[in-house]
């Protein structure tokens, strides 16, 4: 039976640490949450300046399923936090000579397809229905597996599925299955370049992807990502949370094989688990001490990572025409991009890029007549030791956004900040300044990637991108989830 008393501390703030500590309070038991910055939200953070309003990391709403059953386990609603907008169209990509809309209304996706390659709608009904199946079970039957055991693999529903789930063909090889026109791939592809892996190198399982993408939709909460963080922080203090910001963990003390608890610049505290949602490298090689990490040096350099980023913050004083909330400039090769990130680690010669302003939804997010501009280039992890040309990267997107819209935003800019692989690092201590966790390759996946539970440590636990079932807000809280039951399992 548990101790009532039994204490639990949770390293880190983010959505992963968030989800854990409402999940362990729920169930009776005393948790503190410690977050060295000063607001909760780990990457999903946002700051203000000049009255614009800037998401400092995930900028999609996907997967709003997800949300609502995190909200649900707690007889709660998204609805009763903040308020969540359809976008439609959900974005825009520019492609070399034109641009295409995403929209939210499928039959006018189909007619979309058809007229870019006849006989595609007929195509794309099938390939979704396929990624249908692959979200219901791949959600259901395997991302809330806690990857402890190869057994949770033997799930029914997953081995009845097991090549309806294309997990040993490519999602390169099954999009060009469907479809030929070098646009609709591109759009069909472009979300597993956050996921870690170029499309000939990432299972087809992902498709469910663009079921999320397509047919469920892309979502805003109104007000900003930092809203999610908000209501889980809100949800957490109302269970009973301890909720500690500026509060920087220095060392898990470890002992007999258990941890004894944490030290933290005003001494030591101690607890009967610790779950650390703060990079899973970090907390193995420093937190831990290499007299208790979980894994090699050696083991974290060959981990295949998702990509950092250069990431520009812009304020205008004008609207941009022609753009929507979410755009995606696909202007320049796809091939050599994703090559210069996974191939041959290097700063990228020519992009592509994602801009946001959330300002065209949300008028809160800049003053009156001005626009916020968040503008995203992916590039290789590790590449943290290196400083890019970083004027040469503003120049090249503002130029590439001009060449679409008309406009120079450059005259126009009255705010800016550049956010580098090593603010990465600076800020999250980000294994090679990674902005996406791990890489969701066949060989990184689930009982695959760094374990939830320490073997050695009985009370010691993970969550977060770099654990299972990997990157993205959706399995952040899906993760915090799993690490939560872990430590219950133990303490029951």
């Amino acid at each position: 039976m548990r101790n009532s008393k039994n204490k639990i501390a949770v390293i880190g703030g983010g959505f992963s640490g968030l989800s854990s500590a409402c999940y362990l309070a729920k169930a009776g038991y005393e948790v503190h949450v410690y977050e060295r910055h000063d607001v909760f939200g780990g990457r999903g953070r946002h700051y203000t300046e000049n009255g614009f309003v800037f998401d400092m990391g995930p900028s999609w709403y996907w997967m709003p399923d997800v949300f609502e059953r995190f909200f649900n386990d707690f007889n709660r609603s998204v609805a009763n936090y903040y308020h969540l907008i359809r976008l439609d169209p959900g974005y825009r990509v520019f492609f070399e000579s034109d641009a295409l809309d995403v929209s939210a209304n499928i039959e006018q996706l189909y007619a979309c397809f058809e007229a870019i390659e006849p006989g595609s709608a007929a195509h794309l009904k099938t390939f979704l229905a396929e990624a249908q199946y692959k979200y219901n079970v791949g959600v259901g039957s395997l991302v809330y597996k806690p990857g402890i055991n190869i057994s949770e693999l033997l799930d029914p529903q997953l081995l009845s599925g097991i090549f309806k789930l294309d997990v040993f063909k490519s999602l390169s090889a099954h999009v060009r299955k469907f479809f030929k026109d070098p646009r609709l791939i591109q759009l069909l592809e472009f979300p597993v370049l956050f996921l870690g892996a170029k499309p000939q190198h990432t299972p087809a399982l992902y498709s469910l992807m663009n079921y999320a993408d397509l047919v469920l939709g892309t979502w805003y909460p109104q007000g900003g990502m930092l809203n999610i963080a908000k209501a889980m922080s809100a949800l957490a203090q109302e269970l009973g949370v301890h909720l500690h910001p500026k509060q920087d963990v220095k060392r898990i003390r470890v002992q007999n094989g258990l941890s004894q608890g944490i030290l933290l610049d005003s001494g030591f505290v101690p607890f009967d688990a610790v779950i650390s949602s703060a990079d899973y490298e970090f907390t193995d090689r420093v937190l831990l001490g290499p007299e208790n990490r979980q894994y090699s040096e050696r083991y974290w350099k060959t981990r295949k990572m998702a990509p950092s980023s250069i990431i520009f913050y812009l304020g205008l004083n004008t609207k941009i025409p022609g753009v929507l909330h979410h755009n995606l400039f696909f202007d320049t090769a796809f091939n050599a991009h994703a090559e210069s990130i996974y191939d041959t680690p290097e700063w990228p010669k020519a992009p592509l890029f994602y801009l946001s302003c959330t300002s065209k939804t949300d008028p809160g997010a800049a003053p009156e007549g001005h626009e916020n501009c968040f503008i995203l280039i992916p590039v290789a992890p590790g590449l943290d030791h290196t400083t890019p040309d970083i004027e040469f990267y503003f120049n090249l997107v503002c130029k590439r956004i001009a060449a679409k819209t008309g406009l120079d935003i450059r005259p126009h800019v009255v705010y800016r900040k550049n956010y580098l692989p090593l603010d990465f690092v600076k800020d999250y201590n980000a294994f090679k300044g990674n902005a996406y966790g791990l890489a969701n390759t066949l060989m990184q996946t689930a009982h695959l990637k760094p374990a939830l539970r320490h073997k050695r440590i009985k009370n010691m636990y993970f969550t977060g991108q770099l654990t299972v079932p990997g990157p993205g807000v959706p399995p952040a809280l899906i993760s915090g989830k799993l690490a939560a039951e872990q430590v219950m399992n133990f303490l029951n």
